[in-house]
């Protein structure tokens, strides 16, 4: 299940990319179009800025702009940003792979051949749904 957190950064980063990047986003202007705690949304988008897929601007004109094109960050990318890897259980993860304890027999564990196959449709899913799929829709966040 996703997390509040990633529900709020993928809210947010879909109203950014509505602005199509013409100047940057305020964050007071995130937090009150998409109903989000300011304080929250700022420690999201540090570590967005902090994951390469904001950049921020300071000052009074100041805010937030994707990093790069809408088309070129997924759902995946700011999901894995937020939580970690999509695996289900840690022996399926492909950037964060571990053995289960529990585990018998990693080659013919039944769990593990249907949870390989979860992580890589979710992980197509998510991968090949861009801020710009969603962005158009204004009912998407």
């Amino acid at each position: 299940m996703l997390t509040q957190r990633s529900r709020y950064a993928l809210r947010a980063l879909i109203f950014i990319a509505r602005t199509n990047g013409v100047a940057p986003v305020p964050i007071s202007m995130i937090a009150a179009d998409q109903k989000l705690p300011r304080k929250f949304l700022e420690a999201i988008l540090l570590e967005l800025k902090n994951g390469g897929l904001v950049t921020s601007y300071r000052g009074k004109l100041g805010g937030y702009r994707l990093a790069r094109p809408a088309g070129q960050i997924s759902f995946g990318e700011i999901i894995r940003q937020i939580e970690g890897p999509l695996a289900l259980v840690p022996c399926v993860s492909v950037s964060a792979y571990q053995r289960c304890v529990d585990c018998f027999e990693e080659a013919t564990c039944v769990i593990r051949k249907t949870m390989i196959e979860v992580r890589e449709q979710t992980a197509n899913i998510l991968d090949h749904t861009s801020l710009a799929d969603l962005s158009i829709d204004r009912a998407a966040a």
